[in-house]
C-alpha cells in the first residue's frame, strides 16, 4: 500500500536511531525546563538550577547529556560557561511537543494555535 505512494520514503536506520535518542533525552521534565529556559536566552548553570528547581550538579549533568546530543551548546568566558539552545530546530521540536501536550490534555480544543507561548530570544541571564 505505502509503496504505491509516489513520495513515500522511510527514514534510514541512522536517522531513526538519532531521532529516538533525541526523544529519549527529552523524556525528562528537568531537561525540558532547561531547554525552555535556554530558548529564552543564554544562561549559566547556577541560573538554570534556580529556574528549574534542581541542584547545580544535576543541571550540569543534564547539560552534558544535552550537549552531547547536539541540543545545547556552551560558550566559555574565563571560568564560566554560558549555555544556549543549539539552533532553531530545538525551538521547533520543543514548541511542537508542548503544543501537542496542551492539546492532548484538552481533546475538545480544535484550533491549531499554540497555547504555550513560543519562546523568543531574550537578553542573557546570569
Amino acid at each position: 500500500m505505502h509503496t504505491s505512494l509516489p513520495d513515500f520514503q522511510m527514514p534510514n536506520e541512522e536517522q531513526v536511531h538519532l531521532a529516538a535518542e533525541g526523544f529519549r533525552l527529552l523524556a525528562d521534565p528537568t531537561r525540558i525546563k532547561i531547554l525552555w529556559a535556554l530558548l529564552q536566552g543564554e544562561s549559566s548553570v547556577a541560573c538554570l538550577a534556580d529556574l528549574v528547581g534542581a541542584s547545580p550538579t544535576a543541571v550540569s549533568q543534564h547539560l552534558a547529556k544535552l550537549r552531547l546530543a547536539g541540543l545545547v551548546k556552551g560558550r566559555r568566558e574565563g571560568t564560566f560557561v554560558h549555555y544556549s539552545a543549539a539552533d532553531s530546530h530545538v525551538r521547533a521540536l520543543l514548541a511542537e511537543a508542548l503544543f501537542h501536550a496542551d492539546h492532548a490534555d484538552n481533546p475538545d480544543r480544535h484550533d491549531d494555535q499554540p497555547h504555550v507561548h513560543e519562546p523568543r530570544p531574550a537578553a542573557s541571564r546570569g
